[in-house]
């Protein structure tokens, strides 16, 4: 690494409060990117191969690398050099960086970037990417607070390139079958859903702590921890929020198990049901105590939908800190439920599957074995990542784009809106204007302030 690239230069790639704010009242999430071709006639593909930049390059950065490594990997950057030593071990002839604004003010070779920071950076690096005309993977959840998902699908809409959410689950084949299974009516119609984890508690690397801590350790030599808060208040210090995920719990940092694991296992429900031409009416958290900092470490969250055309009003449940709905009686007496999974209440019966990633199985198990299944309707995916990789070479769409995955990313955080107004909150919500309309304090945690040089402001 070169003097230039060893500098951190901070650069003034910032959004206008305004912009935002207009942004964030003009555009419903659901009124963004359409699902077809996000090229048009007017893309330009690139060469053959792809010029990528990895943004936050270990974990699973470094794993996405991995998928991506058919194309030319120009750039690394990460502020923990130590912790995305085996990036740069496996793509020494890339550029290194640690600050992405740096990067993209200079290598302007860059067709794309993948995106695997902590959710607290992921709306500002992904928005200076799109508004440079970069194609944009970038890691689940898409952004740290409802307020950036509306201004992140405003911006994917106005910068015409092909983008990605990290949640590789929709690539999988099962995913797809529970689809085309509950749209060939094998439960008939779907009532209540209930999806589960075992997140947060059995989960290495996360932090016990529920207060901040008082230590001041040094900062690591190979860390830089200006760049790693980022747009995120300044606070000292301590190995309790990095490496790996330690971050996941902090209020300032994380989105919690929703963010992390439930965003995957009430994906199947999402799809299959549409949700993402819609929105809940209503959503009431109990959990677990929520401290000052840090989410609960268990809790239980419903979201209540209404009649949506021929389909019936549903509810939508989700348990997570190892907490699990009702056993299924249809279950059978000797069978043990999974601890990530999701079930489905129809009026003619039952699926469960553990998750996006098994196959599902019609309850109970004669069930199963009388069904005919219907044939594919969903073509098959090549690859999460491949998908993206194709889409930013000749326009055509990904499975989880930005259009799509943006209503997604708004439903889990609704719920950690939800969990932080209280241990019992019910909270009214108006999603077309972004707006709970019973606990208007509530209303706070769909913004964030953004610390002085990262903010998207002027």
């Amino acid at each position: 690494m070169n003097s230039s690239d060893q500098r951190i230069q901070r650069s003034s790639n910032t959004i206008s409060r305004r912009s935002f704010v207009q942004g964030v009242a003009a555009v419903g999430v659901f009124d963004i990117v359409p699902r077809f071709v996000l090229g048009g006639q007017d893309h330009t593909a690139p060469s053959e191969k792809l010029n990528i930049a990895g943004i936050g390059v270990g974990g699973m950065g470094f794993t996405n690398l991995q998928a991506m490594a058919s194309e030319n990997i120009v750039a690394l950057c990460d502020v923990d050099d130590e912790y995305a030593a085996k990036a740069f071990q496996m793509f020494p002839n890339a550029t290194r960086h640690r600050d992405f604004r740096r990067m993209l003010d200079t290598q302007k070779e860059i067709d794309a970037v993948m995106i695997a920071t902590p959710d607290h950076t992921h709306a500002i690096i992904t928005l200076a990417a799109m508004q440079m005309g970069k194609h944009v993977y970038c890691e689940k959840p898409l952004t740290h607070t409802i307020g950036e998902v509306r201004m992140i699908t405003k911006a994917a809409r106005e910068s015409n390139v092909a983008t990605q959410m990290g949640n590789w689950g929709h690539a999988n084949p099962d995913a797809r079958l529970i689809n085309e299974w509950i749209w060939d009516g094998a439960i008939g119609n779907v009532r209540a859903v209930h999806v589960w984890t075992d997140r947060p508690l059995p989960y290495p690397g996360w932090t016990k702590r529920s207060t901040r801590p008082k230590e001041t350790p040094p900062v690591p030599a190979t860390l830089d921890w200006d760049l790693w808060l980022g747009p995120a208040p300044e606070r000292p210090y301590h190995p309790d929020y990095l490496p790996g995920v330690r971050w996941r719990p902090w209020f300032d940092f994380g989105t919690g198990a929703l963010g992390d694991s439930i965003i995957h296992n009430i994906e199947p429900a999402y799809w299959a049901l549409g949700l993402d031409k819609t929105h809940p009416i209503s959503v009431h958290a109990s959990s677990t105590e929520v401290y000052a900092e840090t989410y609960p470490k268990a809790s239980i969250i419903h979201y209540d939908y209404p009649a949506r055309g021929d389909a019936p009003p549903l509810t939508i449940t989700v348990y997570d800190g190892g907490l699990m709905p009702p056993r299924p009686e249809e279950l059978g007496p000797d069978r043990k439920m999974r601890t990530n999974g999701i079930l489905f209440e129809g009026d003619k019966g039952k699926l469960l599957c553990g998750g996006w990633s098994s196959v599902p199985e019609l309850l109970p198990e004669s069930r199963m074995r009388e069904y005919k299944r219907p044939p594919e309707t969903i073509p098959r995916s090549e690859g999460h990542r491949l998908e993206w990789i194709n889409a930013c070479k000749t326009g055509n769409p990904t499975g989880s784009d930005f259009a799509y995955a943006s209503g997604l990313t708004e439903l889990v955080l609704l719920g950690n809106v939800a969990l932080r107004s209280g241990r019992n909150a019910q909270l009214d919500w108006d999603g077309p204007n972004m707006k709970v309309t019973n606990v208007p304090e509530a209303n706070a945690f769909l913004q964030k302030e953004y610390r002085k040089g990262w903010a998207l402001d002027a």
